[in-house]
């Protein structure tokens, strides 16, 4: 693959795409895809992050066309308003990057509905968020992006007798499964979607060693183990905007593929050019993707097309 970059990215005049997160990869993804002429909705968890935001964009590409709006991924009835505010516009999606997350708190916490705040929030958030948005998305070949994290690969498990790990909460273990969750769900959407024939196009992304907001503005970054973190990731990783690339390059490249899964190509995957990713034995696992799928509908009480 050639080196890719923001200016390979196409026009996107007069498509609509909804990005979540307000900073670090999503604030990039946003800036580009309007940037590119798309209308994008920039959606997060504080009103004020996102009006920032947007007041930044603006400010450097003053012809774009964006709005910020509220969504709170740690909580089902958050995510059901949105949908809902969504529907009624009745707007069809044409770009659906499900990007927001929380990493590593160091103390066992839950969202607003009792999930494991990582898994609940990175994961279970978004399969309800796609859920809910899906009649929008169906029948013209959008894109739903699902961003992962080298982490899948890391011992990554979905841990079926305790999914929300309460019985012996581990930080990293528990972020990893949530990221092995979102590649499982990427990978099952398009499954579905060829199925079903709702003529969608799933694929998965990673932003390598990114230093964007997540160490640093998450639970317990102010500790001496996450600061030295936050520092060993800007030595060897790089910036937001290079992380956001391969994101960008599934959500608007012609070669992008469908259950691709993209990254840095460099040493480890951790930073340099775009290029496809090394996948874990147990995200391509298709029944693992199933019950994984079924599971999370009957926790997030959605329901999908058939």
């Amino acid at each position: 693959m050639t080196k890719w970059s923001i200016a390979d990215i196409p026009s996107q005049a007069g498509r609509l795409a909804v990005v979540t997160g307000t900073g670090g990869l999503g604030y990039e993804a946003a800036f580009a895809l309007a940037a590119a002429g798309a209308e994008v909705i920039l959606a997060g968890r504080s009103e004020s992050k996102g009006l920032d935001a947007l007041r930044s964009i603006l400010h450097q590409s003053p012809q774009a066309t964006i709005a910020f709006e509220l969504l709170d991924l740690a909580c089902l009835k958050s995510i059901e308003a949105f949908a809902n505010r969504m529907l009624e516009r009745g707007r069809t999606i044409d770009v659906l990057l499900n990007n927001a997350g929380i990493m590593t708190p160091p103390d066992r916490r839950e969202t607003a509905d009792g999930f494991e705040l990582q898994f609940g929030t990175n994961y279970l958030g978004h399969f309800a968020l796609t859920a809910r948005l899906i009649t929008l998305l169906q029948g013209h070949r959008a894109r739903v992006v699902t961003v992962s994290s080298l982490t899948h690969r890391l011992g990554g498990a979905i841990h079926f007798d305790d999914l929300q790990w309460t019985r012996k909460y581990q930080a990293n273990a528990a972020y990893s499964q949530s990221k092995l969750a979102n590649v499982l769900f990427a990978l099952e959407l398009q499954r579905r979607s060829d199925a079903g024939g709702w003529d969608l196009m799933s694929n998965a992304a990673h932003p390598g060693a990114s230093t964007t907001d997540l160490i640093r503005n998450g639970a317990g970054s102010d500790t001496i183990l996450k600061k030295l973190q936050a520092r060993f990731v800007e030595l060897i990783g790089h910036s937001p905007a290079a992380g956001a690339l391969p994101i960008l390059f599934a959500a608007t490249s012609p070669d992008a593929a469908p259950m691709g899964y993209y990254g840095p190509s460099g040493l480890f995957e951790l930073k340099s050019p775009v290029g496809p990713s090394v996948l874990s034995t147990k995200a391509k696992d298709a029944a693992l993707a199933k019950r994984l799928w079924d599971v999370s509908e009957a926790l997030t009480k959605v329901g999908w097309p058939h």
